[in-house]
């Protein structure tokens, strides 16, 4: 007899089984005026694996009567997804009375078309679903882990109705265990720890607390697992995280918030997620680094010597030793004081110098290393710094176009840190012009 994974054989049968996503259910719940609906629009589910996205597209196509069809982008070529389009487009127009000449079994005439992970179609194969869309040929419920807004082309999502699932919690886990225990009327062998591991391990995907469950089910013992012997037992959950995913981008960038919130403690934790997650050291580095001259700037100029000596300290020692190094730049980064002046400055710079690639220095500091550039004026009335009485000789130096605007002001420095001694330098050299300039 075939076997029936633990994950198919206790699947809900209908919307109002399903634990988790309360959200998506309710007087204003996506799926529950999905259901009072007379027609299923177009969706994509998008959520984390293991949290019932095919569970609600199979019990979608129950409710309106259509025949469930279901494809992987993985395993599936275009060839099978024009078939399927063929053959419910054949359905809807000979009618119900003739579906078993194409093998359907449907009253409703319709077809539910599931794609999972979508995303692997690229943008160019997400064209073929359409016209079959917009016809009313197919019902496409396309389940995807990646955010569809990057990996789906716009016309496509535009024809479809975008539902996020959530991870599921600790409590729905919880209770899915307990259905399992209640369909095959056996208790799983764990003590109280034991249960909780499993639980903590799932990571809030119910594929792999099932797949779990059937291993510990079929196990042929008497004395219950602690969390201990659990771990011994059954490999520890990869870490949810793909270096080309949502996942590598959400931790990024919650950890480069999290410095720049000076939240020291969330930094830690999602540098060790990232750690835990497998990602590669100098990925991380290289954005302490970007920080150190981004966020903390001139604020704290040693930053950016902390972050570079903790990639030297990485170099020389490796992993496991090297990564407290990693820790000891993300303390340093995210308790230095913040001023993202230079960065703003080097981005006002840069904008102002693209509009006037045209213009050329003035001539009195320009050199002059021949005799007819000396005719010329250049070179002529430029005052060595170091020959006046404050080392400041206050002249300009800007294209002499920019000197009619107001003077340009790029580097703006704050009060915080070491900035504030530049400011005060700043301030300090601007008074000292406007007397030179008074004289």
């Amino acid at each position: 007899m075939k076997h029936t994974p633990l994950a198919d054989l206790i699947r809900p049968e209908s919307l109002s089984d399903l634990i988790g996503q309360e959200h998506l259910f309710g007087d204003e719940g996506i799926l529950s005026l999905i259901s009072v609906s007379k027609n299923i629009p177009s969706l994509i589910l998008w959520g984390p694996p293991g949290v019932g996205k095919t569970t609600i597209a199979k019990s979608l196509a129950k409710i309106f009567d259509a025949e469930f069809v279901a494809l992987s982008a993985i395993n599936s070529g275009m060839a099978e997804v024009r078939k399927v389009i063929d053959r419910a487009a054949l359905v809807q127009t000979r009618g119900n009375f003739q579906a078993e000449l194409v093998e359907a079994r449907v009253k409703s005439g319709k077809t539910l078309l599931m794609i999972d992970e979508i995303h692997h179609f690229n943008k160019t194969q997400q064209d073929l679903f359409l016209p079959a869309i917009e016809d009313g040929t197919i019902t496409l419920i396309g389940t995807t882990t990646e955010n569809p807004s990057f990996h789906l082309n716009a016309a496509l999502l535009s024809r479809c109705k975008v539902v996020t699932l959530r991870m599921l919690d600790e409590v729905a886990l919880t209770k899915i265990l307990e259905r399992a225990e209640r369909v095959l009327e056996k208790e799983l062998p764990l003590t109280i720890d034991g249960r909780e591991a499993l639980v903590s391990l799932a990571c809030g995907d119910a594929r792999y607390l099932l797949n779990t469950c059937e291993i510990l089910f079929s196990l042929a013992t008497k004395e219950k697992i602690s969390a201990e012997k659990l771990l011994k037992i059954i490999s520890k959950r990869a870490a949810h995280f793909d270096k080309k995913g949502d996942f590598h981008f959400n931790l990024i960038s919650a950890f480069h918030k999290s410095l720049r919130g000076s939240n020291v403690d969330a930094a830690l934790y999602y540098l060790a997620r990232m750690l835990e997650a497998k990602e590669d050291h100098y990925y991380i580095l290289r954005r302490l680094a970007r920080f150190a001259t981004e966020d903390i700037g001139l604020a704290d100029p040693n930053a950016l010597l902390q972050v570079m000596a903790a990639k030297e300290n990485y170099d020389f020692l490796g992993s496991p030793e090297g990564d407290y190094a990693l820790s000891h730049a993300t303390i340093y980064c995210a308790t230095a004081p913040k001023s993202n002046a230079s960065y703003l400055a080097h981005k006002a710079a840069i904008d102002e110098a693209s509009r006037t690639t045209h213009l050329l220095p003035p001539k009195n500091i320009l050199n002059a290393p021949t005799k007819m550039m000396k005719e010329q004026g250049f070179g002529e009335g430029y005052i060595y710094d170091h020959d006046t009485l404050h080392c400041f000789s206050g002249q300009e130096f800007f294209p002499e176009e920019l000197q009619k605007k107001s003077r340009q002001k790029f580097y703006e420095p704050n009060e915080r840190g070491f900035e504030r001694d530049l400011q005060k330098r700043l301030k300090y050299w601007a008074e000292l012009r406007d007397k030179l300039k008074n004289k």
